[in-house]
């Protein structure tokens, strides 16, 4: 029984085959791609369950890449890179990327980050699917009714208040920028500026605070924006 599809987008043809060679092993489906500028459109039309995709391409940088998913994809996106430096790594997190590996890497160190990638998102997947209510450390969302509970306290959220704290703890751990949420918020396409959402969310955790000083669980990402933890 296959593990999943996974989509490999690398140019260089020796690593492409040793992360296919390990990820075949751990019972997945994997289809590669050579360039970037087939990619988005392939992706979206597959569906996989991963995509493991490398910055620099011929044709379209992994960047812009995983910034056009996203506008049309939660498909988890590992992306590689040759380069060392913090600011590719906070590129690739801002516009949406859920890991980030540098090269050279160990196969099998991908492939487990790989596996608890899936393992997370099926995990919340599924228990949204039996359940009309999300959970989160003391967070309790109820989908259904669109109310918050935090440490068993009602608390009121408004409209994009609450979108903002059901996309985060849908997703613990994974950093969404200001840009990512602007568009999940506002499908309206209204023109919003990164100090609006910086703004929700300090009103945002300010009430979640009043009903549980003890924890704090939305967390800056400087440079980047946010995430739930």
């Amino acid at each position: 029984m296959s593990s999943g599809l996974i989509y490999i987008v690398e140019d260089e043809i020796k690593i492409a085959q040793i992360l296919v060679d390990y990820l075949v092993k751990d019972n997945y489906d994997v289809k590669v791609l050579y360039r970037g500028d087939e990619a988005v459109e392939r992706i979206l039309e597959s569906k996989p369950d991963l995509v493991i995709l490398d910055v620099m391409l011929p044709g379209k940088s992994g960047i812009n890449i995983c910034k056009e998913l996203r506008e049309h994809s939660n498909v988890p996106i590992m992306m590689l890179t040759a380069r060392i430096d913090e600011m590719d790594r906070l590129v690739g997190l801002k516009v949406g990327a859920d890991d980030y590996v540098c090269k050279p890497f160990l196969p099998r160190e991908v492939v487990a980050r790989v596996n608890a990638i899936l393992r997370r998102v099926n995990r919340i997947d599924d228990e949204e699917e039996k359940s009309s209510e999300l959970v989160y450390r003391s967070i309790t969302l109820d989908l259904e009714c669109f109310k918050c509970h935090a440490n068993g306290q009602y608390v009121e959220l408004t409209p994009v208040e609450y979108r903002l704290l059901q996309i985060m703890v849908s997703r613990p751990k994974r950093v969404f920028s200001r840009e990512s949420l602007m568009q999940k918020c506002y499908k309206d396409d209204r023109i919003v500026s990164d100090r609006t959402i910086d703004s929700h969310v300090k009103n945002l955790r300010k009430k979640l605070a009043a009903a549980d000083p003890s924890e704090e669980i939305i967390h800056s990402i400087y440079g980047v924006g946010y995430k739930v933890e």
